[in-house]
């Protein structure tokens, strides 16, 4: 599954739980998000940012920051819950309930854990959430 059909299909399927996600689907919309939310930012920083320069004796910088970011705000709303349910497909995919979800609020180690279960490949053949999402290709999603 490539970029485009990815994301159109996270977005289709905005509030749908039930079923299968392959991990390229997960990584692709994974990547649509996070790659929104910066580009966002980036807009949010450029029309309501401050840039401040900051000197020391040895080291000059500078930084930006802002304290409204409407761009940013909104598509992220937009885009939590086919991100959660897109995640909770992909449990399913690897054999897990999608209640799993809620380890991400053990610090550090349930991000680790989440983060070793979207990288593992998805059961073979069907399991108790449906059929297998890819191709037979034996890869294992």
């Amino acid at each position: 599954m490539g970029f485009a059909g990815a994301v159109g299909t996270c977005l289709r399927k905005y509030a749908t739980f039930a079923g299968r996600a392959p991990r390229s689907e997960f990584w692709w919309f994974a990547l649509f998000v996070y790659g929104g939310l910066t580009v966002c930012g980036l807009i949010d920083l450029a029309l309501f940012g401050e840039t401040v320069t900051v000197e020391t004796e040895t080291v000059s910088s500078v930084q930006s920051e802002t304290q409204f970011a409407p761009f940013s705000s909104v598509y992220g709303l937009l885009v939590l819950l086919p991100y959660i349910s897109v995640t909770v497909r992909r449990l399913h995919d690897i054999g897990r309930n999608g209640w799993w979800y809620w380890i991400m609020l053990v610090p550090l180690v349930g991000f680790i854990v989440m983060l070793v279960w979207m990288l593992t490949g998805g059961t073979p053949g069907p399991n108790r959430y449906g059929e297998n999402p890819l191709p037979a290709t034996g890869d294992g999603g």
